[in-house]
Formats: structure tokens, sequence, C-alpha cells
């Protein structure tokens, strides 16, 4: 595959000069002007007549003929190629100088007077449509770059994006459109004010316009904004799917980096979704039919950087019908279970588990619970699975904890839409009455976006669960609304942390006290905190330094079905 430049500016313009005449019309304009011109100086001299019809037509009529169709060429060398054009036909015209005055002065051939004149005003005429049409030029220049350009990064814009993938079709050249959406971004813009999510807009566009240019992803990148926090990535000369996976990892990577704006620092994520040509589809506006869907279908997943390529299952409704017929059939069929990851102190002491949502199919195969758990909150069935996982888990709980004396903790999970319903309440404390179970062992996990939704209905939930006893945690801190002033007044017990900051947490200082910031802001409150996807033991000691109390996550434990979890309670 030929190497296309990399830059993106010179990209842009390279896609503008194809829109120009063939480099063959320059060359065939060329040889029409040597043709005409060798013509009008053979015609000059040429003594006879030539019958046409019944006229004979002397042979130096035809002199101004040709030499007319060859100021045609010259006039169009000039308004089809612009500078060269015009320093051509300059040159050409200039060049006949000399044959022409030798021709009157020396030779006494006053025939070629007329072309001597003829040639000095054709000159003028090409100096005045040359500069003249440079400055219309120019303006239309300045037009199609606020066309193909946002106005506040800076950035190629969808227009131009476009531009680029249908000259990329028109090659056959393979190409992946990346749809890309940033996490949360409106709350930048509510609570620092519309400037600075320009500012920060723009030092997104900085870092990735460098990268693109900079050749560092071994593929040819072309980034553009499409509206708001929502941009487009061109990813081409690439070797496999692989390959364009690394270089959309390459932009999250540089995207996480912190951003450091008036001393303030942000730290953002975003989600990826891509579609690949002519793999997916060979018509454009389907590629980013896909890409958008893949987008949005990856967006349901939850918070954190997330990436999906397209799939036909994600633009298919059938799908979520026969999602929606799985859970139903599993609900009736007892295939709904649970998992439980542990959760341990910085001792590595057991403090409880979390109870994790399951579901087989009719041939007892894994649903993974990234495709069941949104068609089950689209389809209203998420208060059912919740609700089954609840009372398995309590049924765990009632006999670990009768069987070995244990005091351990269980966190159990509950969607915002459950918890807002008025029999909430109702079916937890049904539940609870027919197990043997404390109440002050079962925690239940909210999110954030609680308090968006209807902050003073959720407080008088929350207050309810408290008042049987239960722990209330904060799920997922950090990616949602995050606000201080709800949080002082909101009556939990425990804050998580979501598993996107301690990604981050090891990669530079700022990420680590960023961590530390939040645990100290829980303790301020009196909340305990428990950090989510711990991966290794470098984290570990990190978070121990700074103070957090618990921790959940591969390196001490992956989610595991009862039976393993009652094991692991006998060795604490």
């Amino acid at each position: 595959m030929v190497k296309r430049n990399s830059n993106i500016d010179k990209t842009l313009k390279n896609l503008s000069l194809r829109k120009e005449a063939p480099k063959s019309a320059f060359i065939l304009l060329v040889l029409l002007y040597t043709i005409t011109s060798f013509l009008t100086t053979r015609t000059s001299v040429m003594q006879g007549s030539i019958a046409i019809g019944d006229q004979m037509i002397k042979y130096n009529s035809f002199t101004g003929v040709f030499s007319m169709l060859g100021y045609i060429c010259i006039i169009c060398l000039v308004m089809l190629f612009r500078r060269v054009g015009y320093i051509v036909s300059m040159a050409a015209i200039i060049l006949q100088f000399p044959l022409m005055i030798f021709n009157i002065f020396v030779r006494g051939n006053l025939n070629s007077l007329p072309g001597l004149f003829s040639s000095v005003l054709v000159i003028g005429a090409i100096s005045i449509i040359h500069f003249n049409y440079k400055k219309v030029l120019n303006y239309q220049q300045s037009i199609r770059e606020q066309a193909v350009t946002d106005r506040i990064t800076g950035l190629p814009n969808r227009f131009a994006c476009g531009e680029l993938m249908a000259d990329l079709h028109k090659r056959g050249d393979p190409f992946a459109l990346v749809s890309i959406d940033i996490n949360d971004f409106k709350s930048i813009n509510d609570t620092m004010g519309h400037d600075t999510g320009d500012k920060v807009l723009r030092e997104v566009a900085r870092r990735w316009k460098n990268l693109a240019n900079s050749l560092e992803t071994g593929t040819i990148d072309f980034i553009a904004r499409n509206s708001g926090d929502e941009f487009m990535l061109v990813i081409s000369d690439y070797e496999t799917a692989d390959v364009v996976e690394d270089t959309i990892r390459a932009y999250k990577t540089e995207l996480e980096k912190k951003i450091t704006l008036d001393d303030c620092d942000y730290y953002l994520t975003a989600c990826f979704g891509y579609s690949l040509f002519p793999e997916d589809n060979d018509v454009i506006d389907n590629i980013c039919l896909y890409s958008d869907a893949a987008l949005h279908e990856v967006k349901k997943v939850g918070s954190g950087s997330r990436l999906l390529k397209y799939s036909p299952y994600v633009l298919n409704t059938e799908r979520t019908f026969e999602i929606e017929r799985k859970i139903r059939t599993a609900l009736s069929n007892n295939k709904i279970f649970f998992h439980l990851q542990p959760q341990y102190d910085m001792d590595h002491k057991l403090r409880g588990f979390e109870a994790l949502a399951r579901m087989k199919d009719d041939d007892d195969t894994y649903i993974s619970p990234v495709d069941f758990i949104p068609v089950a909150e689209k389809t209203g069935l998420v208060d059912r699975i919740d609700m089954r996982v609840f009372e398995l888990a309590m049924d765990f709980l009632d006999k670990a904890t009768n069987e070995r004396n244990s005091d351990v903790m269980l966190s159990v999970n509950v969607s915002v839409r459950h918890l807002m319903k008025n029999n909430f309440i109702d079916e937890i404390k049904r539940i609870i009455s027919s197990h043997n179970v404390a109440p002050e062992r079962i925690e239940i996990e909210i999110t954030e976006s609680i308090m968006i939704d209807s902050a003073e209905k959720a407080l008088q939930r929350i207050d309810e669960i408290k008042a049987m006893g239960m722990k209330v945690a904060i799920d997922d801190f950090g990616t949602g609304y995050s606000s201080l002033s709800y949080l002082n007044n909101f009556p939990s017990d425990l804050l998580k942390i979501d598993k996107s900051f301690i990604d981050q947490m090891n990669l530079s200082e700022s990420s680590r006290q960023y961590v530390a910031m939040i645990i100290s802001i829980g303790h301020i409150l009196n909340l305990k905190v428990i950090s989510e996807g711990v991966e290794s033991p470098e984290q570990v000691k990190v978070l121990k330094d700074i103070g957090c109390d618990y921790i959940q996550g591969y390196v001490w434990g992956k989610p595991v079905p009862p039976e393993e979890a009652a094991k692991l309670m006998e060795s604490f």
C-alpha cells in the first residue's frame, strides 16, 4: 500500500487538491498549445490555397484560427492550474517573442506583427485573470477551511472526515472509523463553566493531533471533532484489526494523562466504538452508523474507558428480544445465580463478599452480565434479578454465619430504578424476615446517579434502609455526580473507588494523590473506603500507604461460586 501523507493539515490540503483538474489535462493542454503554435507558425509562411467546397481559402488564413486555439489553451491552463499554469503559459508566450521579432525585423514578415500584439494582449489578459482569480481562490480556500475545521479545537470536522472516508472508499483502501465520546464531560461544563470546558477540549485535541502527526501508532490516523465531547478517528494503513485496537488504545492512553488548567487537574476517560471498511460494510453511511452503534452499545456498560468493535448484534433488535427471552426463561428455571468476590482489609483479613449476578442459557452456557444486565434494565426485568440475587445471597449468609459463627459482610448491588420503587423496602423486609441473618451484615450498594434522579426521595429511601440496620455503600465513586454537598448529607457507610482511578494510580504522582484525596474525603466524612479493581501488589502497597481501608480485586480474589466462598471463609 502506498504511504499517504500523515500530517492532518496536509491530508486536508491533498483532499482539496484532488478536486482540481488531473495532471493528464495539464499535459493535454500543453501538447495542444505546442501543436497550435507550430501550425500557427507554419500557416503564416505557407503559400497557396485549399479548396473548401466552392471556396478557395489561403493557408495563411488559418493562422488566426490556430493562434486563437493556442490562446484558449493558455487561458485554460491559467484557470485550471493556477500558479503553475500561469508560469508555464507566460514562459510559452515569452519564448515565442524572439522568433516573432526575428520574423518581423529580419525576415520582413509582417504577418507576425498581429501575433506579437496578440501575445502582449494575452499576457495582460492572463495576468489579470490569474491575480483576480487568485483572490477568488484565496477567498474560496478561506471558506473551505471554515467548512472543514472545527471552530473550538482547530481539528477537522465531521465534513472533512467524510471527505477523507470518501477518498479512501474511492481508492479501495481499508480503514477503521472510530466514534469517541468523552465520559461525564458535562460535569466539567456544569461545575467549571463552558470556557474551561472549551480549554479542556482544545488540550485533548492538541494531544490527539500531535499523536496522529507523530506516526507513533504505526498507522495513518486522522482525528476530527464531531460535536460537543464527541470525536471521530479514521485509521488507515493497518495490517490487522488488532493493530486498529492498539492504535485506539494509544489515543485512550493519551486522553487519560492528567490535564492541568488554571491550577486544576482533570482526569478524562472515554468510550470508543469502531467499525471496519470494507469488512463490516462497503457503504460509508453504514460504516458511520455501525461505529456510532458500537459506541452507543459500549456506553451502556457503565463508567471508565471501554472499547467495542461493531458486530451485527449491536443493531439487531431481535437479539434484545432473544436476551429478554433468555432472562425470563432463566428466572423461571433458576438459571439466575450469583458469584461472590471477596473483600479484604489491608492486612489481608477477609471483610466479606460482593454478590455479583450471573446467568446461564438453556444449554448451561454462561451469558455475560455485559449482555444481560443492560437488557434487563431496559425491559424492567432488573428488579426481579436484583431480588433473586438478594434472596440467594441471604440464603448463603444465613448458612455461612450460622455454621461458622462468622461476621462477614455481604454487599448486594441494587439498581437505582429498583431502589426508587415504592415496594422496594417491603420486598427487602420480606426476604430478610425469612432468613436468620443480622441486618448489620448486609450492605446495599448504590451508584451516585441516584442523587441526580431525585435527591430527596433517595435520601428518604436510604434512611429507611439504615433504619433496618443495613449499611449503604456508594459504588463507583467519582465517576458520576460526585457532589460533596449531597455526600455530606448522605447517610452512607462506605465509598467504593472506581477501578478506572485505580488503574491510573501508579502511572503518575498526581493520579496517586487524586486517589489519596478521595480516601481523605471519605475519612473526613467518617466513611470507610474500599478500592475496586486492584490487580497488582504495587497497587496494594500504594493503597496501604495512603490509608485505604479495604480492597477488592483480582490481586487477592476473583469472583467465585458460593461453595468456594464458603471454603475461603473457613481459612480465616
